[in-house]
């Protein structure tokens, strides 16, 4: 039986979701200027509701802002955000509360690039279904920068320990590898000759489906730095699964589905809601935007075989209502 349809897009590997990104922030105060007031995000009302973290909603997606010493990502988060026009207006809002900080942002055509007050850099994205899904408020990738010759093996790393969808593309020192970690969320890592800042404790989260292989896979190269509970462990390096020479730093929190935090429910305000400009029942953002779950045009009875119990069940289902 011909197949219409491109069963390889939906696929998404082990790696199903990428959950928080995890850095650290010496003062609370100013992290909620940053994140709640000039990104528009929310704090999660329910954990960490102290002052010495802070857990901040994007759409199914968190950052983790523990108080302590800065650690800087090397590299950029990627964030979809619904309004690009509200979004700089409210980072004009917070630059004179935010100055004297390493706090900025500047306009580019496909984005807005900001960076929060100890240097964490971000991408802002407006809504995009085919590059990012049908998503309005989310973390579609964290992008690395990684030295020169190391795409091809932190690929293989993720698709042989971790049986992640992972590809390479580029040529010379500029080759870029994607891993896929969820539904339109990647690992992106980007060779660069620029000199790299030594790893500092800063981590992502990500959830898998098959838990124990990639854990064996880790023990036997060595990597396990912490078994925290039955549904998690940690690893720091990456390194090349052929020879196992180190390629990248960076922790990794990773997750059975079975984890008690696995597809909680996360509260994410709708940012435009004002005291003066107050809308009934708007105070709650659908991060999700519609998506269509019907066959293709003209397909609906040609794609199933004409002799299975369900065509047979079709049929007779027509025949009654008169279709």
């Amino acid at each position: 039986m011909a197949d219409t349809y491109d069963r390889d897009a939906e696929d998404l590997g082990n790696v199903v979701m990428l959950e928080h990104v995890n850095v650290h922030v010496p003062d609370q105060r100013l992290a909620t200027i940053f994140y709640v007031t000039g990104l528009g995000l929310t704090r999660d009302p329910y954990l960490m509701p102290h002052t010495d973290n802070m857990w901040i909603n994007v759409g199914r997606s968190q950052f983790h802002l523990p108080t302590d010493d800065p650690l800087v990502l090397r590299g950029r988060v990627g964030l979809v955000l619904p309004d690009r026009e509200a979004l700089l207006e409210r980072l004009e809002k917070v630059d004179k509360q935010l100055q004297g900080t390493k706090f900025g942002f500047s306009e580019r055509n496909d984005c807005v690039e900001a960076t929060c007050p100890w240097g964490n850099r971000f991408r802002l994205h407006a809504p995009d279904a085919t590059r990012f899904g049908a998503i309005n408020l989310g973390m579609p990738y964290v992008e690395f920068d990684v030295a020169p010759g190391t795409a091809d093996g932190i690929a293989r790393f993720y698709r042989e320990v971790f049986g992640a969808a992972a590809t390479v593309a580029g040529n010379g020192s500029g080759r870029t590898a994607r891993v896929g970690v969820g539904y339109k969320q990647q690992l992106v890592f980007r060779e660069t000759d620029r000199d790299l800042p030594p790893f500092d404790g800063h981590h992502i989260q990500v959830y898998v489906q098959n838990f124990s292989t990639p854990h064996a896979a880790l023990d036997r190269l060595g990597l396990i730095t912490e078994e925290s509970s039955p549904y998690q462990y940690r690893f720091e390096d990456i390194v090349d699964p052929e020879t196992g020479a180190p390629l990248f730093a960076v922790e990794h929190e990773v997750r059975s589905m079975t984890h008690p935090l696995y597809a909680r429910v996360l509260v994410n305000r709708n940012p435009a809601q004002s005291l003066r400009y107050y809308q009934m029942g708007a105070d709650e953002w659908a991060w999700e935007e519609p998506r269509s779950n019907a066959p293709l045009p003209g397909l609906s009875t040609a794609n199933v075989k004409k002799d299975s119990v369900y065509a047979q069940l079709q049929a007779r289902r027509r025949n009654r209502i008169g279709a």
